[in-house]
């Protein structure tokens, strides 16, 4: 059975984080995605930690793509693009908003040769509103959207998630909407234009701290581990390190006490009584359940844990992480072979089906790996192919697809 997507094409103008993130998924579903990048190639061709010269980071986003080396302000360059948008299915950009209007790629030219097209922008800020000329990076959209001031621990600094969160969220939202999309032009016959922004994606995952803004006035800030809802819902100090545990339910509360801490007097205790006590009461109920949790190693908390049925684990570490038995299991690390860093190791696909819907085809393509191979396919002749070479309009690698 072929992939859902197989036979939709994309071009995908994105670079970095987010654009890509989003092309990469589309790739996995089955999508041939042709990566169309500048002469210089996307920046994070640069990026360290480097095997044979190739960026292992660029590596890992940029699997189940083609590559197309392509210099866009050049008038050939611009018809190199229409071309490719002509026979495109989806096309994807997250240039600083008006960029591909004055390169002559936007919405409005690409519908005249190709009206089914769905076409995306992923912006800092979104195409429209006070900010909507300005770019915009990950940290920016994490301290504009809040975020920032809610992670970290009480009276700190304003914290980074440790991830690209704002970047993956718009990632994840361009990817639903062209979805969406596209299964709308499958049932009514249209193609759309859509668009997000980094600020936009991470704030729509802010939920419970919406509704206790407008619900209560609440503003939420950094609470450490801490849920705002829950308690005992956070990372615990242990003897070696740190645990968590999940025990806000009033049966989950039981059955720590009793069968994991061995502390019956604490469900006595009217500070502790119902959930939204024990919120109240954090701190002193962190204090006692560490007093007793620091007396052993994590290993022993998260055996006694699992047979009482609590949800509770270890904090790893990213390398504790990656050798975790369930995340191989998962085949969260997967191997594949690069064409220049050689055997390495990419992210799994975290959706297990039972049917085709996902797949790991090839590895990131080269810098213009696919430049010849796709311009032929789009209708340019041998000699039109050559004749842009020597131009300096496209580049190629000269490596076989």
């Amino acid at each position: 059975m072929p992939l859902p997507l197989e036979g939709i094409r994309v071009l995908d103008l994105t670079n970095v984080m987010a654009g890509p993130y989003c092309t990469m998924v589309l790739g996995d579903l089955g999508a041939e995605v042709i990566k169309l990048e500048s002469l210089d190639g996307d920046s994070t061709r640069n990026f360290e930690p480097k095997v044979n010269d190739e960026s292992y980071c660029f590596a890992v986003l940029n699997r189940n793509k083609k590559s197309i080396s392509v210099d866009m302000k050049a008038a050939e360059g611009k018809a190199i693009v229409m071309m490719l948008a002509a026979q495109a299915d989806i096309m994807i950009e997250n240039f600083r908003p008006g960029v591909v209007k004055k390169l002559g790629v936007g919405y409005e030219d690409v519908k005249k040769v190709n009206p089914g097209i769905i076409y995306a922008s992923m912006s800092g800020f979104g195409q429209t509103g006070p900010y909507g000329k300005k770019g915009g990076f990950d940290i920016i959209a994490q301290g504009m959207s809040g975020i920032m001031m809610m992670t970290g621990h009480p009276g700190g600094r304003p914290a980074k998630v440790g991830i690209a969160m704002n970047d993956i969220a718009c990632g994840v939202t361009t990817l639903y909407g062209i979805l969406g999309a596209l299964i709308g032009k499958l049932r009514h016959g249209q193609g759309q234009y859509l668009e997000t922004s980094l600020l936009e994606a991470g704030l729509a995952w802010s939920i419970w701290e919406f509704g206790a803004w407008f619900g209560g006035g609440e503003k939420p800030t950094a609470t450490g581990t801490r849920h705002r809802r829950s308690a005992p819902y956070q990372a615990f100090r242990s003897k070696d390190g740190y645990v968590t545990v999940g025990a806000s339910g009033d049966k989950l509360w039981r059955a720590f006490v009793e069968q994991v801490v061995n502390r019956p007097e604490w469900l006595q205790d009217p500070r502790f009584e119902k959930n939204p006590l024990r919120v109240k009461n954090v701190e002193a109920l962190q204090e006692l359940i560490e007093s007793v949790l620091v007396t052993q190693p994590t290993a022993h908390w998260v055996e006694k844990l699992d047979a009482a049925g609590v949800p509770g684990g270890p904090v790893y570490t990213y390398d504790q992480t990656l050798s975790d038995p369930q995340v191989q299991h998962r085949r969260m690390v997967y191997d594949i072979d690069h064409p220049k860093i050689g055997a390495m190791k990419t992210l799994g696909l975290p959706v297990k089906s039972s049917g085709e819907l996902t797949e790991i085809r090839k590895p990131a393509p080269l810098h213009g790996q696919h430049t010849e191979e796709v311009l032929r396919a789009v209708g340019y002749s041998e000699a039109q192919v050559r004749s842009l070479l020597a131009e300096g309009v496209v580049k190629s690698t000269g490596v076989p697809a």
